[in-house]
């Protein structure tokens, strides 16, 4: 018990509150309408809107509603007319019973903003029932020496109607010995008594039947009658008197059954059988009553259940007869005590199911509580947990709101459930619990959120087209539609990049493609940004950077800038005929596009006119001899080099050199044209070139005194040859190593060869040197 009060110190008290409306109410007007019992249903009892002072249909759209607090559902309303109708015909005495004035209160609700409204309707009574006596025959025992004026009391007859139409009158058929008299209880119901007029005579006559009329005050009137038979006794002049004439007691309403209420006494100053006393319950007011007496000792006892909130109060008549037939009367008058028996009511009104999450101070429910005990056992507190984010608001009476103390986070928690608990004051307490689920609704709150702010894709050059590259991911914390991400491709600051051409994005799962295929040569890496944006509204978005970098295949052949392979002529290396061994020939250049080792050249000779003469520095491409040329060596030589890259798979490219074998820088040489022959052939023919050349030059010596003819002959003949002559486009290196092998030349030679291409295999002509005949002679 103690726990139970220290967790309701530290609830949401609303005590004070509900006492402040209470007294509200009390001192306010409620809207008030009578009208009689027994009206055909679909009875208009009032336009409520005008009374209310609320246009027409605006009780729709406010959202009206009738709260009946417990009471049967008479009424139903007429929200698009404003109109009160009667929903069944009324009963005032199933409805009220005996209660006068019979009101029943219920409540206007607007729930749109909440209003509430308080509503009396009274029921008039109508004289719908006839007067109806308990028994169909009372039997009096009167003794003779009866003294006239001596009253009788008779059983009063019971009608439901109250006020005028209640019984109002009763009446004895004609008779010589009684007449009946008409008397009021202290609560206005009426009750019989005969009162005798002339002394009876039991030999003249033992027995006399009256016809007892009750008649009750409708329009027109009703009644009910019982026979009332009156047996004529011996004398017997002492009736029982009771010690009380009232008797007022208490009893609880939670007491068990036979529980002893209390003893009621009689005496009777008659002795013998005539002073022997039987108490009876002679009539009870209000209809049954679960109370029942011992004839002989006089205790009333608990016979059925007391229940405080249908019942508080009962009152009994209690007579004592003697033997003789006469007899005295007592009532008894009984309190019912109220226990705390009966738990609080909660009853929910509306309800909102869903609330959004952005919303403050949205009503959640409506709802009203109710104890029929009554005093502290009928107080009530209405408390919620403390750490809901909902507060509970008295309105009215004993109605109270259920409201968001602030705007909620779906995304922390998209349901609340949230429990009511209504406890009375009464000893001990009892307590209702109630639970409701709240759904938070989500709103578009939540930007999406990339997993990465940044992503670096990968791709080969060379790809095909549509080819997948990667996948950017986004999140986003909102649910439906709000929660939904289309990716976007955003346009680039770089207008001349166009990334429409290179990338496309699918919108709905964020897969990057390449459209087209890369070439690293072209293009190493670009960047662009791609947005999120969720279907919410409004939309929000963000986005991330996207880089793509492009791999370099091997898809690139190395390329030769030195000796330049698509020449009309092929270049012409000369070897002195004294180089020592590591004498540098020439030194092949090439390139490759490709980058990393894609384009780590290697260069490696193939195939030689003297194997083992020459030899190629596998990482420079220089050519050096690696001997002493000897008198058989060849006077020229073909060389075919390889070119190759590291690549996977690697790429090569194929170079030829021509190496001419000379005494020395400053002995002129013509290169001999190329002739489609095989190997063995070639060999033959540059030996018989050679020895024609020393034929030549010996013969030009011996042949002196023919060098003027022999010059002019020549003259006229480079003029007629030079249009078929092609002169190479490049030119000799001039990083040719000396004789001695101790370095370069100091100058270079340039020489103008032209081949006709009818001179075959056996006739060239010498050509005087380009360069000044001074500058040799300095060199």
């Amino acid at each position: 018990m103690e726990t139970a009060l220290t967790k309701t110190s530290e609830k949401r008290q609303v005590i004070f509150l509900a006492i402040l409306l209470l007294l509200w109410e009390a001192g306010s007007d409620a809207i008030s309408y009578s009208m009689p019992e027994e009206t055909e249903n679909g009875y208009l009892v009032a336009n409520l809107a005008q009374d209310l002072g609320l246009r027409v249909g605006e009780l729709t759209t406010r959202g009206a509603r009738i709260h009946h607090n417990g009471n049967k559902e008479l009424l139903q309303l007429d929200a698009e007319r404003g109109n009160l109708l009667l929903k069944e015909k009324p009963d005032r005495e199933a409805l009220c019973g005996a209660t006068e004035p019979c009101v029943l209160h219920f409540q206007i609700i607007l729930e749109n903003p909440v209003q509430f409204f308080q509503t009396d309707l009274q029921f008039t009574d109508i004289n719908d029932h006839s007067p109806e006596f308990p028994d169909t025959e009372m039997l009096l025992k009167i003794q003779e020496i009866a003294q006239p004026g001596t009253v009788f009391p008779l059983k009063a007859a019971q009608d439901p109607d109250i006020g005028s139409n209640a019984v109002q009158n009763y009446t004895v058929s004609p008779n010589l010995h009684f007449h009946v008299v008409t008397l009021s209880h202290t609560d206005g119901r009426k009750y019989p008594e005969l009162v005798l007029d002339r002394a009876l005579d039991r030999e003249e006559q033992p027995e006399l039947t009256l016809i007892l009329t009750a008649l009750d005050g409708g329009a027109p009137p009703k009644s009910g009658t019982t026979t009332v038979r009156i047996e004529v006794v011996d004398i017997n002049d002492n009736a029982p008197q009771f010690l009380q004439s009232l008797y007022a007691v208490e009893v609880p309403e939670n007491s068990p059954l036979d529980a002893l209420v209390v003893t009621v006494s009689a005496r009777d100053l008659d002795a013998g059988i005539h002073g022997n006393v039987a108490y009876s319950l002679f009539q009870g007011g209000g209809g049954p009553q679960p109370f029942v007496i011992d004839e002989i000792t006089g205790e009333i006892r608990l016979k059925g259940a007391l229940d405080f909130e249908a019942t508080s109060y009962y009152t009994m008549e209690i007579v004592a007869t003697d033997s003789g037939g006469l007899s005295g009367k007592c009532t008894v008058a009984i309190q019912v005590l109220d226990v705390n028996d009966n738990a609080p009511k909660l009853t929910i009104s509306s309800l909102t199911s869903s609330i959004p999450e952005n919303a403050l101070e949205a009503v959640v429910a409506v709802f009203s509580v109710s104890d029929p005990d009554s005093g502290d056992n009928g107080r009530m507190v209405c408390s919620i947990q403390n750490e809901l984010p909902f507060l509970l608001k008295p309105t009215f009476k004993n109605f109270y709101t259920l409201v968001t103390e602030r705007p909620l986070d779906r995304e922390s928690n998209a349901e609340y459930n949230i429990t009511i608990t209504v406890s009375d004051l009464g000893t001990p307490r009892l307590t209702t619990q109630h639970t409701i689920t709240v759904q938070v609704s989500d709103i578009n709150d939540n930007a999406p959120a990339f997993t990465q702010t940044s992503y670096t894709l990968f791709v080969h050059e060379n790809n095909s087209p549509a080819l997948h590259i990667g996948t950017i991911s986004a999140t986003d914390s909102d649910s439906g539609s709000n929660g939904l991400i289309i990716y976007s491709l955003l346009p680039p600051h770089d207008q001349q990049l166009g990334l429409a051409s290179l990338i496309s994005i699918n919108s709905d799962n964020g897969q990057l493609f390449a459209l087209r295929a890369l070439d690293y040569e072209a293009l190493q890496a670009f960047e662009f940004h791609v947005g999120a944006t969720d279907r919410g509204s409004p939309a929000l978005s963000s986005k991330a950077l996207v880089r793509v970098v492009v791999l370099d295949d091997n898809d690139n052949a190395p390329f030769v800038l030195y000796p330049l392979q698509n020449a009309s002529a092929p270049c012409t290396e000369l070897l002195p005929r004294a180089a020592e061994p590591g004498y540098l020939v020439t030194k092949v250049v090439a390139v490759d596009r490709d980058s990393g080792q894609n384009a780590w050249l290697s260069f490696q000779l193939l195939k030689a006119t003297e194997p083992g003469l020459f030899s190629v520095w596998a990482h420079n491409g220089e050519v050096r001899t690696t001997r002493l040329l000897s008198e058989r060596d060849a006077p020229k030589h073909r060389l075919l080099l390889l070119v190759k890259d590291n690549g996977e798979p690697p790429r090569s490219a194929s170079v030829m050199l021509q190496v001419l074998v000379v005494d020395a820088f400053s002995q002129p040489y013509l290169p001999l044209p190329e002739v489609a022959l095989n190997p063995t052939q070639e060999e033959d023919m540059l030996t018989l070139y050679l020895v024609i050349a020393l034929a030549s030059v010996s013969s030009l010596f011996l042949l002196s005194v023919l060098l003027f003819v022999g010059v002019k002959l020549c003259k006229k003949a480079r003029e007629a040859s030079l249009a078929d002559c092609s002169i190479p486009e490049g030119h000799f290196p001039s990083h040719l190593v000396d004789v001695s092998g101790a370095g370069t030349l100091s100058q270079s030679y340039h020489y103008e060869v032209c081949l006709t291409e009818d001179s075959g295999t056996s006739d060239f002509k010498f050509m005087n040197p380009i360069i000044p005949t001074s500058l040799l002679q300095d060199s």
